[in-house]
């Protein structure tokens, strides 16, 4: 589980040597390079979490609580949150903490002059990474993240706003993102100055708006390291994208018996399209198991794999509960047996450098709004050879080479999927937003939610009676939380009347959070806007839930 002296950063690490490494990718027939199956949790096996690199060679210190005159703990002491309340590490009465003398406490927002942790991409030490978006060098040659969360906030118009007389704090991103005025800027000047249909037409507008759009197409090609533009295909969000997969791939390639597998803590998104293919075709679906910190057990996962096996289907990030599942495992396990693999990066896209080349994935889906675009956009990536192979979906204009009524003929993957008229703002606000990220630098944003994450998962910890639901090694920006004799709703209205926007409910997610014994939670999710100053306001809220 996250705390702030222990946090795993090698799922960092990995994920942007994906991106910035000289490697192209993997080996389809092999399992890539990386952890073993047995570094993975197994249903007989308990591990944990990596010592952080800069907490080793110390010796632990132990610290007496500091006390005010009346027995409270003071404030401003460093052993008290600014809430007031005493730092939490387990029931002791001492804090035990591993302490350098020559590295300044962790400060959030990160500046040049603040070290959020020892992360490789910061030290400048990963092989085939030179340097990185987003860092400045330091005399010494290590690179640090220049993060100023003040400057990004003021680039949110939404979150200037109050919310029943208090500061908007924005705790949903999880369910969607806000939007910098760059993505609202260029939605609103695409329909004031570039608005007209794509590709049929002679007139220069015509022009200027398809050169937007397949620019967008292309910026979604670097976003995620695809090898071709005509890879990426333009839906509604990841829902439509999985759905296209479903009925198109699926319908084609999956038949009666034959297998697909899923995971426990899948979205519904990635779990009823499936089921809809199954009792179509007769296909059986086969879901693996988590352990009881919301940890895929890699080898049950991998025993389920047979012959029979057609498609694999996983949750990057998983929404309810914030799982970063080890794909890259999976994916080599699937490849072993000829089986593609379908990934659901909604919840990882926002939050970390994702490279289907390096992960030699045959599907990957995407929402705009999760990755602060506009609503109603998304992408689908396949491989070319996969996609060209899959018969349309739906049919319409454009999709086509030529109609008469004896027969039709379809153009090449990606028009064959794209039938009618897109959402060509969307897709130009889509562009805008990863031009966003890309100059904010997702490996900075990594390690900043990284750090904000185990902040808040330490102070969540003083509230009474509240249970968090995933504590996975390998978290992604989300608390999941229960409190004892409160209904989540009731929870989230408190907090509401505070300003503070957080999600009650079951999150579209009602298998994982029945694996943990309950219907409903409260999630809170972050972002890189949000700051420790927020965390804080969340907990004084929640512990004064029993005095409302």
């Amino acid at each position: 589980m996250f705390t702030p002296d222990n946090p795993d950063t090698d799922f960092i690490a990995r994920l942007v040597n994906e991106i910035y490494s000289d490697s192209p990718g993997v080996e389809s027939d092999s399992a890539p390079k990386g952890r073993g199956i047995s570094d993975y949790p197994t249903d007989a096996q308990e591990i944990a979490p990596p010592v952080h690199p800069a907490a080793q060679g110390s010796s632990p210190q132990t610290i007496q609580p500091v006390e005010s005159a009346s027995g409270g703990y003071v404030a401003s002491s460093e052993e008290a949150y600014p809430f007031g309340e005493p730092r939490c590490y387990r029931n002791d009465d001492t804090v035990s903490r591993k302490v350098s003398s020559t590295s300044p406490a962790s400060t959030l927002p990160y500046t040049s002059a603040s070290l959020p942790g020892d992360f490789y991409f910061l030290r400048g030490g990963a092989p085939g990474l030179s340097s990185l978006p987003g860092t400045s060098s330091t005399r010494n040659g290590s690179a640090l993240p220049v993060f100023n969360v003040d400057a990004i906030r003021g680039d949110f118009p939404a979150l200037q706003q109050k919310m029943n007389g208090k500061p908007l704090i924005w705790l949903d991103n999880a369910a969607t993102t806000q939007k910098p005025q760059s993505v609202i800027d260029a939605t609103s000047n695409f329909y004031s100055r570039d608005n007209s249909n794509i590709h049929r037409a002679a007139y220069e507008l015509a022009e200027r708006a398809t050169r937007a759009f397949e620019g967008a197409r292309d910026k979604v090609r670097e976003f995620i390291g695809a090898a071709d533009a005509k890879e990426i295909v333009f839906l509604r969000g990841t829902t439509e994208a999985i759905n296209l997969v479903v009925q198109s791939y699926g319908r084609a390639n999956i038949g009666p018996g034959d297998e697909i597998l899923l995971t426990t803590i899948e979205h519904h998104a990635n779990i009823v399209p499936w089921q809809l293919l199954a009792e179509q075709t007769g296909a059986v679906i086969r879901v693996a198991p988590v352990n009881d910190r919301g940890e895929l057990i890699l080898d049950q996962f991998a025993s389920l794999l047979s012959g029979r096996t057609k498609l694999v289907s996983i949750t990057h990030v998983a929404n309810s509960i914030g799982t970063i599942n080890p794909i890259e495992q999976v994916i080599g396990l699937a490849h072993a047996y000829g089986v593609p693999v379908l990934v659901d990066a909604a919840q990882s896209t926002p939050h970390m450098p994702v490279n289907v080349m390096a992960l030699d994935v045959d599907f990957l889906v995407f929402s705009g709004h999760k990755v602060f675009g506009p609503t109603g956009i998304g992408a689908l990536y396949g491989k070319s050879g996969l996609l060209e192979a899959m018969p349309p979906w739906q049919g319409g204009g454009h999709m086509i080479r030529n109609v008469t009524f004896a027969k039709t003929t379809y153009q090449n993957a990606p028009e064959k999927f794209e039938a009618g008229t897109p959402d060509i703002a969307g897709a130009v606000g889509l562009a805008a937003a990863i031009d966003y990220l890309q100059d904010v630098g997702l490996a900075p944003i990594a390690a900043y939610e990284h750090e904000l994450l185990a902040y808040a998962t330490e102070a969540l910890q003083c509230v009474s009676g509240l249970r968090l639901i995933g504590t996975a090694a390998n978290k992604a920006s989300v608390l999941s939380f229960v409190i004892a004799g409160y209904e989540p709703e009731k929870i989230a209205a408190h907090l509401d009347q505070q300003g503070i926007a957080a999600r009650a409910g079951h999150h579209c997610a009602q298998p994982a959070l029945r694996r943990f014994g309950v219907e409903k939670t409260v999630r809170a999710s972050l972002a890189f806007y949000n700051t420790r100053d927020e965390v804080d306001v969340l907990v004084r809220v929640l512990q004064q839930l029993k005095k409302a």
